[in-house]
């Protein structure tokens, strides 16, 4: 609640506060509590259980060296996936709509704006495009002296942002609705792999697809990215290398950096 309160000074008023034997943090004139993970307002605080908790976890600063899965490896992530399968993820969806103030498509509509980002047109919630600039300025910057991003930035296709949508084959709403997150498509992926659901069509044992194998943008690119707030899926186990999205209070969790846009 702590790294929430510091990643959104401008949205969440005050610091985090220990009150009613739980931590809150407050946005506009509601207490939202950590509710063990599902950061409910006070009236929801007792029906925690009707939601799974809020998507909080290591995020490592570099992707570790790749190594082939072991056999507890594989149970866990197939396992993970069966649960995912049979439960689909349910998350409270109360605090990022408070946060964003989009409770709605309608509402969510009116907090996005049309911007270019390396020359592409994308809409995204008004209050990150400064950043977002930011980052464009860096990867500009970086394809000067960098071979492999100004040919990624050349053979970029399309930005992909706003979008009033749930997660794929979850119950959980995704950061694209409210204008948060990006996905970044090249004009061809060359025959890789870029989101564990398009490859487990075809390949049963997705989480055994080695980097070598998936379409990932230069390091230097996902630096840019994370230096201004954005995660990266490309790091997670349900990997998606073309998205990116605006969480730095998961970058404060583990103590890596983020500069303000002012």
């Amino acid at each position: 609640m702590k790294a929430l309160a510091a990643a959104y000074p401008g949205r969440i008023v005050g610091p985090a506060e220990f009150r009613s034997e739980d931590w809150a943090v407050q946005v506009g004139s509601t207490w939202f509590y950590y509710a063990q993970g599902r950061l409910l307002p006070e009236n929801l605080r007792d029906r925690y259980a009707e939601y799974d908790p809020q998507p909080f976890y290591n995020y490592p600063a570099e992707l570790p060296v790749w190594k082939d899965p072991t056999p507890e490896e594989t149970a866990r992530a197939r396992d993970s996936a069966g649960r995912r399968a049979a439960n689909p993820p349910k998350r409270s969806q109360h605090f990022y709509e408070a946060l964003w103030r989009a409770k709605s498509k309608a509402e969510s509509y009116d907090r996005v704006k049309t911007m270019r980002f390396l020359g592409r047109k994308v809409m995204v919630h008004y209050s990150i495009m400064e950043e977002l600039a930011l980052v464009e300025e860096r990867i500009l910057d970086t394809a000067k002296t960098n071979a492999q991003v100004r040919q990624w930035v050349n053979r970029l296709d399309s930005v992909a942002g706003w979008n009033w949508r749930t997660i794929a084959d979850t119950e959980s709403r995704s950061f694209h609705a409210y204008g948060t997150a990006l996905d970044l498509l090249p004009k061809s992926h060359g025959g890789l792999q870029t989101y564990w659901l398009w490859t487990a069509r075809n390949y049963p044992a997705w989480w055994a697809v080695p980097y070598s194998r998936r379409s990932h943008p230069p390091d230097a690119v996902i630096k840019a990215f994370e230096e201004y707030g954005f995660i990266w899926g490309g790091k997670w186990l349900f990997f998606d290398t073309m998205h990116f999205e605006y969480r730095p209070e998961i970058l404060l969790l583990n103590h890596l950096p983020v500069k303000a846009a002012t």
